[in-house]
Formats: structure tokens, C-alpha cells, sequence
């Protein structure tokens, strides 16, 4: 009985060592977040604040409920081209332009979580595709999009009719706050009950079925809750470039998501946040420099490079080599 109650002891305190490292890391991202603005070009941080958060969203589907989406996209456009139609429009804050544009992707998600959520693997990958593109055709057609040209001008306002988010460094702060928001929210769902029943239904979705748990709700929730933060993403993202674009709706930007999960590491918490950095800086600089008519094709690589070498991500890859070595 004694060894059990040390076994046990010890697993606690080796659960809350971990807890406390990883509060102390993400004190540290947070510092460094706070002057980050201050020693680089503030926009720049904000685009990869944006699609870090996309990227968490579409990590919360894959990396937890093992469902991959071909159709994120429409999610991310979704929410940029409600918002800055809105805010173009109606004399609103910007807030209310965010809320707004987050609830209708998430109405979106619900419409195609209902639609696929039955189809497991290729199927339902194919099915997201199929409505994704849909609403990318929607959107090339419709008079309020502005068709290819996009949304172009859209006025980023006062942020509770007080804060000029005009000024770059307020604007910033802003999207911390929000990227901060999503963030905590997918860690929370991930560690709660219904976060357990998601992994258990990505290990072993029969067995799940067999403990007596509705995997369809389950997921269709996890869908919802993915597409919802994805459209927060997105609005926020058109407030920051003032711009509401075609290319957020298109196959090409579901793509340029996977690879960012995929590279920062699929089923953690920080892989999607860092992953965002890697792709997001290796393009800018590409761009800049004399490959980039390349860029494209080295993301290309990397992604194969990725998928059969360390399929787990720098963050998974990382986790295995601390587990090993400091365990």
C-alpha cells in the first residue's frame, strides 16, 4: 500500500514539475511578446500572431480529434470578409465587427461539420475540400466581396470607441490579446473531459463508440469550436491589413495551414504557434532574396521532408528528446 501511495505521490509531483515549466515558458513567451514590437516591424508580428492562431484551430481538429480538413480556409475568409464588410459599411467598432464575423464562420462550421462529419479519413477530407470551394466561388461571384479585387480599405476604427487601433503598437497589443484569448481556450478544451473523449476518439473511435460516447457529436463540436477560432483569425487579420482577399478562401491558403501544423507539430499545444513562425519568416525572406520564384517549391520540399523524416514536428521531435534524455 505505501509503495503505491509513493508511486502515486511521485507521478503528482512530476505533473506539477511539468506544470510549473510550462507556466515559466509561457511567462517568458509572454515577456518577450510584450517588447517583441519594439525590436521588429509590428505588422509582421501581427500576420504571424493571425495564422498562429489559425493555425491552433486546425490543429485542435487534427491533432486532437484526428480529422483533417481540406476546407479551413473558408472559415478564415469567412470571418475577414463579414468583418470588413461590416466595418466598411456600418459605422461599428471593430469588436463588434470581430464578434460578428466569428459567428458566422462558426454558423459555417456547423453547416459543414453537419454535412461531413459522418465521413471518416479521405472522405471527409474530400467533402470539406468540395464545400470549401463552393464558398471560394460564392465569394468570387458575390457583389459585396469585391470579387478578385477583394475588400480593400477597411477602416480599422476605434477599439471600444476609445483605443486608436490606426497607431501600429496599439493595434498590436490588440491581436496579442486575442491570439492570447484562442489560444487559452483551445489549452483549455485540450485538458478538459471533452478534450479526453477527442483523443480517445482519435486513438480508437470504435472503442470509443463501445464506452458509449456519440463520436458524431463529439467531433461536430471540435469542428464547430475549430471553425469558430479560425474566423476569429480571420477577422482579426483583415482589421490588422485592412484587407479582406480572395486568397484567404482558396484551397492553397487550407494547404499553407497543414504544412504550418505540421512543421511546428500536430497534436501540441505550441507547435501550430511556431510552426506559423517558421513558414511565415522562410517566406518573407525567400521572397526577399533571389528564390523567390521558389518559394512554392522549397515549401514543398520541406513539407516531404517534414512527413518522412520527423513526422512529429520540432515541437514533438523536441519532446521526445527531453522525455528520453531528462526523464
Amino acid at each position: 500500500m505505501a509503495t503505491t501511495d509513493t508511486k502515486i505521490s511521485a507521478a503528482q509531483l512530476a505533473k506539477q514539475a511539468e506544470n510549473r515549466r510550462r507556466n515559466i515558458f509561457y511567462l517568458v513567451l509572454l515577456a518577450l511578446a510584450l517588447v517583441a514590437p519594439f525590436v521588429a516591424y509590428p505588422v509582421f508580428l501581427m500576420k504571424i500572431l493571425c495564422f498562429a492562431l489559425f493555425a491552433c484551430a486546425f490543429n485542435l481538429l487534427l491533432g486532437y480529434a484526428g480529422l483533417l480538413s481540406f476546407g479551413h480556409a473558408a472559415f478564415l475568409a469567412t470571418g475577414g470578409y463579414m468583418t470588413g464588410f461590416l466595418l466598411s459599411t456600418y459605422s461599428i467598432t471593430p469588436e463588434i465587427g470581430i464578434i460578428t464575423g466569428t459567428l458566422a464562420s462558426t454558423v459555417l462550421g456547423t453547416f459543414f461539420g453537419i454535412l461531413s462529419i459522418r465521413r471518416q479519413g479521405i472522405y471527409f477530407a474530400m467533402i470539406t475540400l468540395a464545400l470549401a470551394q463552393m464558398v471560394f466561388f460564392m465569394y468570387l461571384q458575390a457583389d459585396f466581396t469585391g470579387g478578385e479585387d477583394g475588400l480593400q480599405g477597411v477602416p480599422r476604427g476605434n477599439l471600444f470607441g476609445i483605443f486608436d487601433l490606426s497607431n501600429n503598437l496599439t493595434m498590436y497589443y490588440f491581436v496579442l490579446a486575442v491570439f492570447i484569448f484562442g489560444f487559452l481556450l483551445i489549452q483549455r478544451t485540450v485538458h478538459s473531459p471533452f478534450g479526453q473523449v477527442l483523443k480517445a476518439i482519435r486513438e480508437n473511435e470504435p472503442r470509443a463508440i463501445s464506452l458509449g460516447y456519440n463520436t458524431d457529436v463529439y467531433k461536430l463540436v471540435a469542428f464547430v469550436i475549430s471553425a469558430a477560432i479560425a474566423g476569429l483569425a480571420g477577422s482579426t487579420k483583415t482589421v490588422v491589413f485592412q484587407l479582406a482577399s480572395l486568397g484567404d478562401a482558396h484551397w492553397h491558403m487550407s494547404g499553407e495551414v497543414i504544412l504550418m501544423t505540421l512543421v511546428g507539430g500536430v497534436g501540441t499545444l505550441f507547435g501550430p504557434v511556431l510552426g506559423a513562425g517558421f513558414v511565415l519568416t522562410l517566406e518573407h525572406q525567400l521572397s526577399q532574396s533571389f528564390l523567390g520564384d521558389w518559394v512554392d517549391v522549397i515549401l514543398g520540399v520541406i513539407f516531404v521532408v517534414c512527413v518522412l523524416t520527423f513526422r512529429a514536428g520540432i515541437v514533438g521531435e523536441v519532446q521526445k528528446f527531453m522525455k528520453k534524455n531528462f526523464n
